[in-house]
């Protein structure tokens, strides 16, 4: 790879770094993260070389497990650090990529606070993921501002906002554009070190500090790796131990069994928990896979009321409040439309169902992913929760077995459901590679996660030949009938002479190349990257 030496350390950028972006990568925050990872980046090889072992050991036929060497850690009395005062009340989180119209948007939903994000919902080109550093500088300088041109209408920050929270790149994404010693750095380092390098002074004359939501954990080692780049980030920026705070998204099978672990490693900045219930799916399907007796039906079927994902989401609130820190909420990924009152009273009413059960559970907020639905769920915690969260619930009544966090759920496979899988699978796939992680499709707002359990189920219910509903076996000839057939509904739809235009030819061979993948590829976005 050609790439042009940048200073006299050895950072360099690749040659598909067009632009440098001097006044966000300056010489002082490269040094910066240089020293991020020159310390933690063997580590984190470690610890995904761990996560390596571990799928060997499922596939073997071992179970998830409480660890036995921490029970202490589970069984002894003790809290986590204060809550910082603006996040006591986060009954209604807003999350959305890192653009600078919807930052605007999101910050001015009436969201107690913006989970603005780097990961998941953000294809993470060059230029979003730079820009996206950029945009979040300016809104919390309270500068930022937009044109939209086609619209001819004019964006701005109104003067309640909600708090701002930000979502780095799991410990598996590189960010392939920047290298130091040679290695591509860390998206989790990159995203982390540039937010907090150029926000925290920032942050603090206004009152409130660098917040974040760590995704994707599978171990309390990898909590503790967090902790470690925290404090040394606060150390190298001169702000006291505890400054930075965070919620972890519980969004493995195997973080579940580690949730006192988890909050012990992080107990000087963890705020929460928050129940990722999308990718939390995919990864039971995922460590699961090569298990015949472990088939999850249709995406469809799997709700928050299917037992393995009820039991994980008392287990969260239960543990949380025991350590005095929040109980996040899942997602409400319904979208409104436009001029459909009955499409909309329908996915409204989803919401409502949802939020209330969250509420009545314990939680203390909840996700969604559009404005329209910020009054809905608010509605819904402001008359079940008049206080600002619930900590003081218990939910000493909760008790959740291993066997239970892993319960295998009832339903069916079917054609409609694998057609569903392969045709989302590729929609958003190919607006990834456009770079749009936020993809609007069948009244619902898709992200990687989402894209993850339909490859990964079609991946599943193939490598196993799965009996579908009506009797008929999942081989790979009947595979390649109904991929062929998708694949030819969307070219028809879209036209053979527009398809030049769109990136759907590269998305076909994508998804097909990962639905086939021997040995299976962890997470989608790591081929497909290289595209964007």
């Amino acid at each position: 790879m050609e790439e042009k030496l940048l200073t006299q350390t050895n950072v360099k950028f690749a040659k598909e770094a067009k632009h440098h972006y001097p006044e966000i990568l300056t010489k002082d925050a490269l040094e910066f993260l240089s020293a991020l990872h020159i310390r933690f980046n063997s580590k984190r090889l470690r610890l995904l070389q761990r996560r390596k072992m571990q799928q060997k050991e499922f596939d073997r036929g071992k179970l998830p497990e409480f660890p036995r060497e921490t029970r202490n850690i589970r069984e002894s009395e003790w809290k986590a650090a204060a809550i910082p005062n603006d996040l006591l009340d986060r009954r209604v989180e807003i999350t959305g990529p890192v653009d600078r119209k919807m930052v605007i948007n999101a910050l001015n939903s009436g969201a107690k606070t913006f989970m603005a994000d780097f990961e998941d919902s953000n294809s993470p080109t060059w230029s979003n993921t730079i820009e996206g550093q950029f945009n979040l500088i300016d809104a919390n300088k309270r500068t930022i501002s937009y044109f939209d041109l086609k619209k001819e209408k004019s964006y701005k920050l109104n003067k309640d906002l909600a708090v701002l929270i930000v979502r780095p790149r799991g410990l598996h994404l590189n960010e392939r554009h920047l290298l130091i010693n040679d290695e591509e750095i860390s998206g989790s380092l990159l995203d982390f070190g540039l937010y907090v390098f150029h926000n925290t002074k920032i942050l603090l004359s206004n009152n409130t500090a660098p917040y974040f939501y760590l995704p994707k954990l599978e171990h309390y080692l990898e909590a503790e790796w967090w902790n470690d780049v925290f404090n040394f980030a606060e150390e190298y920026l001169g702000v006291s131990k505890g400054t930075f705070k965070a919620t972890v998204l519980i969004e493995t099978i195997t973080a579940s069994f580690q949730l006192d672990e988890i909050i012990y490693k992080l107990k000087e900045h963890i705020v929460g928990l928050n129940c990722g219930r999308w990718d939390y799916i995919f990864s039971y399907i995922k460590k699961f896979r090569n298990r015949k007796e472990y088939m999850v039906p249709n995406r469809d079927q799997v709700t928050m009321e299917t037992p393995f994902m009820a039991a994980y989401s008392k287990l969260v609130i239960q543990r949380c409040h025991k350590r005095g820190i929040h109980a996040m909420g899942g997602m409400a990924a319904q979208i409104l439309i436009s001029n459909d009152t009955e499409a909309n009273e329908i996915a409204l009413q989803k919401v409502r169902i949802d939020k209330e059960r969250e509420v009545k559970n314990g939680h203390d907020g909840t996700w969604v992913a559009h404005p329209g639905l910020v009054k809905v769920a608010m509605d819904i915690f402001d008359k079940h929760m008049p206080t600002p969260n619930q900590i003081f619930v218990d939910r000493s009544d909760v008790v959740v077995t291993e066997s239970d966090l892993i319960e295998i759920p009832t339903g069916t496979i079917t054609e409609s459901g694998i057609r569903k899988n392969i045709n989302v699978g590729i929609l958003y796939l190919e607006a990834w590679l456009r770079g749009n992680g936020a993809v609007a499709l069948y009244n619902l707002m898709e992200d990687a996660a989402t894209a993850e359990i339909s490859r990964t189920q079609v991946c599943q219910w193939l490598k196993n030949e799965v009996i579908l509903e009506d009797g008929r076996k999942f081989t790979l000839k009947f595979f390649n009938k109904i991929f062929n057939e998708e694949t030819q509904k969307i070219i028809d739809f879209v036209g053979n002479e527009k398809m030049n235009e769109t990136r759907f030819e590269l998305a076909f061979k994508l998804f097909e190349s990962l639905i086939l993948a021997d040995p299976f590829i962890e997470f989608l976005t790591i081929p497909a990257y290289k595209y964007v």
